[in-house]
Formats: structure tokens, sequence, C-alpha cells
């Protein structure tokens, strides 16, 4: 989780009707998330060469008021992954801006002992070159402290997506607190501008200003409800 913050005019069009930007102590931030997806089922049902794959998304932040409940939430600039087949049950089940492409991952977790270190390394191809996002980790992940960064960044529980024609999905994440590793020598290669806009481009070609490792957890990801 590679972390930037960036100017809140350049997100501004991108909110979702019914929700306005989450900020961390007043800065608007997105993140570049590389992840797997592993024994995953769509509505229960497990479709065959698509349980396990990789996906590398942009995201920022979002909360929503409602019956006096604060529900904060992610908003999915583009989401990657290799097979045109899982970006089409994505765009279809949730609304959201999924692609395919060629991907792929080096994972490599710290044994639980002392002075171990690991490394993640997420690739894709785009526009006929390798872009990539990889970062290294030591010893043991942590819980996130309450009220820190990390847990702003990893403890959104709602998604919503944002519809061309106006309207907001809501769907609801659930998952377990996750522990995190702090992220040493974050290295980025996209092309920011071809794959998310020319206004994205400044912001990800700066050093990111924090980067996390998540260990991952079981997740449900419910079905979406269009807000009226």
């Amino acid at each position: 989780m590679l972390n930037y913050e960036v100017s809140p005019a350049i997100l501004a069009p991108f909110v979702p009707a019914g929700t306005v930007l989450d900020l961390w102590q007043g800065r608007a931030l997105v993140s570049l998330v590389g992840f797997q997806f592993l024994d995953t089922r769509v509505l229960g049902w497990a479709i065959p060469g698509h349980r396990n794959f990789t996906e590398v998304n942009l995201r920022f932040y979002v909360r929503r008021e409602t019956a006096g409940e604060t529900r904060r939430g992610v908003v999915f600039l583009k989401e990657i992954v290799p097979r045109r087949a899982i970006a089409w049950v994505a765009r279809w089940v949730y609304g959201e801006n999924y692609v395919a492409l060629p991907m792929r991952e080096e994972i490599l977790v710290p044994k639980p002992v002392e002075n171990a270190r690991g490394h993640v390394r997420y690739a894709w191809r785009f526009n006929g070159l390798w872009h990539s996002l990889d970062a290294e980790m030591a010893g043991r992940p942590q819980p996130a402290r309450v009220g820190s960064e990390k847990q702003f960044i990893t403890e959104h529980y709602w998604g919503y997506a944002r519809h061309s024609g106006g309207g907001t999905t809501e769907y609801q994440v659930e998952h377990p607190p996750w522990s995190v590793w702090r992220a040493e020598v974050p290295t980025v290669e996209i092309d920011a501008a071809g794959l998310y806009g020319a206004e994205f481009a400044e912001p990800l070609t700066r050093p990111p200003c924090s980067a996390f490792v998540a260990d991952g957890s079981a997740i449900t990801v419910r079905r979406g409800q269009r807000l009226r």
C-alpha cells in the first residue's frame, strides 16, 4: 500500500454522490495497492481458472453519513486484473472500473524470526512495457495502532462506485483488522498519466508519503446496493 497526498480538487470529480472525501489529518490521500485474491468465489460460485489472481488498484477514501452512522469507504479509480472474465464480472456485479492486462507477482513473506526479510512485487504490462510496484519488509507485522495512518488506510469497510450517468453503488467489505509491516525501499515504475489520467502524473511520480505491507485475511465483499 503506497500512499500519496493529492489535491482534493483532483479527486472532487470522482467522489460518488452521497459521499464526501475522508481526509487523513486534513490531507487527501490516494493509495496504489497490490494484492492477491486467493480461493475467490463470486456470489458463492468458484469459477475454474479464476480463483487465484493478482490485482493492482488506485483508490481514495470517502465517508457517508447515514442514520447517525459514519460509513468510511474506498473509491477505486482503476483496478487492474490479469483476465478479461474477472474484469467483466467485477464491472457487472459492482460497477467498478476494471481493466485486464498481463500481470505477474513475486512475494516472499519474512519468516517469523528476528531480522528476517521479505519483499513483494506486482507488475503489469501496459502499452508494450512492464510497470511495477515493489517494497521490502522485515520482521513481524504489527497490529495497526488505533488512530494511526496505518489504521486509516487499512480499515475502510465500505466500497463506493460512481456511475457515469449519476448515482452511486454502496457495498460492504468485511475482514478482521490486519497486521502491518512498514514497507522499506518502496519503488514504483508506472505510466501514471496513461493509466489514470494527466492529473495523477505529478502526484504519483513523487515518492510516497507512506508505504505499508499488510498480512491480509479472508474477506467478504457483499453485493452492492444503489443509493437513492
